[in-house]
């Protein structure tokens, strides 16, 4: 039995009304991921809430303004003292809110704590890829539009460096 759009917007409902913080289905080749308080893999994570969409944008129609361009995997390994920012959950990656946007951030692009640095849309439900600490983007590894895994890292951060006491 294949799950429909109804079905899993359903399972989500009754994950979101439920006392659970994360809920990982399979079923054949689909995998479905939620946390409601995000992926705690790293020092770094992405968090899900959820950002509203607006009804004139057209997901996955050409995008307006230059979206970054992802790394190439050979050039993906970090340099000593990059954090990850990783995927909440499994899902299509968007660089900005529509495809009229600016993308959230470029390469070199500085970000607070807290800051949203993408989207992940599942099903027509999008989820806010969020910071955990402050510092500056250093590399991109995921293209605008491009299917993410679970804890997959998008994105290298390098953080500020902390105040001496």
């Amino acid at each position: 039995m294949e799950l429909t759009e109804d079905d899993v917007l359903e399972i989500l409902k009754l994950f979101e009304q439920s006392k659970f913080d994360f809920l990982q289905l399979e079923q054949g080749e689909r995998k479905i991921t939620v946390s409601k308080s995000g992926y705690k893999g790293g020092l770094v994570s992405a968090g899900t809430e959820a950002v509203p969409v607006r009804a004139s944008s057209t997901v996955g129609a050409p995008p307006a303004a230059p979206l970054p361009q992802a790394v190439p995997a050979a050039s993906a390994a970090p340099e000593p003292g990059l954090l990850p920012v990783t995927a909440p959950m499994v899902g299509k990656f968007y660089a900005a809110p529509s495809p009229s946007d600016p993308p959230f951030v470029l390469p070199g692009a500085k970000v607070a704590a807290g800051a949203t640095v993408g989207l992940i849309e599942v099903m027509k439900v999008f989820a806010s890829i969020k910071t955990e600490i402050a510092g500056v983007i250093e590399r991109i590894l995921v293209a605008n539009g491009e299917f993410v895994e679970f804890g997959q890292t998008l994105f290298w951060i390098r953080p500020d460096p902390q105040p001496g006491p």
